[in-house]
């Protein structure tokens, strides 16, 4: 009988093994913030996840607005356009608002602009010293990405060429401090 306890003891500790990695490989949380969810952020969005997908990382983003308009909801036609020109299909996203789950999981805030970082910072003081506008984060200097709402085709192929830039060297730099604080 003790053998039998002792291989069971034995079994359920090795199958307990996976489950305690899987906790501990926890992905680095990225959340990115504009004005409404629909042009910059949904952009921003769909471009880091295929630089994930395709450098093999472990991370996670999404994107939310600071100030999502219900009666407007789809993505920007000339967001989905550019999107659509790179092979990705935006057309079901909906625009979702910045909550208070966001920023208690979310490891790194980046945002548009500086006023979408302050907004940010004052409604969620704890989310402070995790929230960056994209490109003083990325480059070290604070240059907003404009918003191109409502705006001719040639403003959002901007917004794109300042994510073509920043998120790159944001998600580098990510995912290296991350790598850095857990020592992998």
């Amino acid at each position: 009988m003790t053998d039998r306890r002792r291989v069971l003891t034995l079994m359920v500790g090795f199958a307990a093994a996976p489950l305690q990695a899987a906790v501990a490989a926890e992905p680095l949380k990225i959340a990115v913030v504009d004005t409404g969810n629909t042009g910059r952020s949904l952009m921003a969005e769909t471009l880091l996840r295929d630089l994930i997908r395709r450098r093999g990382l472990h991370v996670s983003v999404i994107s939310r607005g600071l100030e999502v308009d219900p009666f407007d909801e789809a993505p920007e036609a000339n967001a989905a356009i550019l999107m659509r020109q790179r092979g990705f299909d935006v057309a079901t996203h909906r625009a979702r608002g910045l909550t208070p789950t966001d920023i208690k999981f979310a490891d790194l805030i980046l945002t548009m602009t500086a006023k979408h970082a302050e907004t940010v910072a004052a409604a969620y003081p704890q989310a402070q010293p995790r929230t960056f506008t994209l490109s003083l984060y990325a480059t070290g200097t604070a240059t907003d990405v404009p918003d191109a709402w409502g705006k001719p085709m040639a403003d959002y192929q901007a917004v794109l060429a300042q994510l073509d830039r920043y998120l790159p060297l944001a998600l580098e730099k990510a995912v290296t401090e991350a790598r850095s604080r857990t020592g992998t």
